[in-house]
C-alpha cells in the first residue's frame, strides 16, 4: 500500500485537509484546478450560494473530462485508420493484424 500524505488546501476560502495516496504537489494543483473552476462559476454567478457554485464548478470540470476523453477516442479511431492505411502500403508479408486481405484481387 502506498503512503498517504496529508495536504492542507484551500478551496473557496475554505481550508481542507485531503488525504491522498498522491504526492503533496500533484494534490495542490488539483485543489488549485477545484478552486479556479469555482472562482469561474462565482464570477459568473455571483449570487450563487456555496453549495450551488460547489455543484456547478463539479459539472464544468466534469464536462472538460468527458471532452477529453472523447477527444481522446477521436485521436485513437484517428491513429488506428492511418496505422490500417500504412499497412496497406506494406508488402502482405509486413502487415502483421492490420489490412489483412487489403491487397485482396478478385479475378
Amino acid at each position: 500500500m502506498s503512503e498517504k500524505h496529508a495536504v492542507r488546501v484551500t478551496i473557496g476560502g475554505e481550508e481542507f485537509t485531503v488525504r491522498s495516496e498522491h504526492s503533496p504537489e500533484y494534490t495542490i494543483a488539483v485543489a488549485a484546478y477545484v478552486d479556479e473552476a469555482l472562482a469561474r462559476v462565482r464570477e459568473k454567478v455571483p449570487m450563487a450560494d456555496t453549495h450551488k457554485a460547489a455543484m456547478l464548478a463539479a459539472l464544468s470540470i466534469t464536462d472538460e473530462l468527458f471532452q477529453a476523453r472523447q477527444g481522446d477516442s477521436n485521436a485513437a479511431a484517428r491513429i488506428g485508420a492511418l496505422a490500417d492505411g500504412i499497412a496497406r502500403l506494406l508488402p502482405p508479408a509486413k502487415r502483421g493484424r492490420r489490412a489483412k486481405g487489403a491487397y485482396a484481387r478478385t479475378s
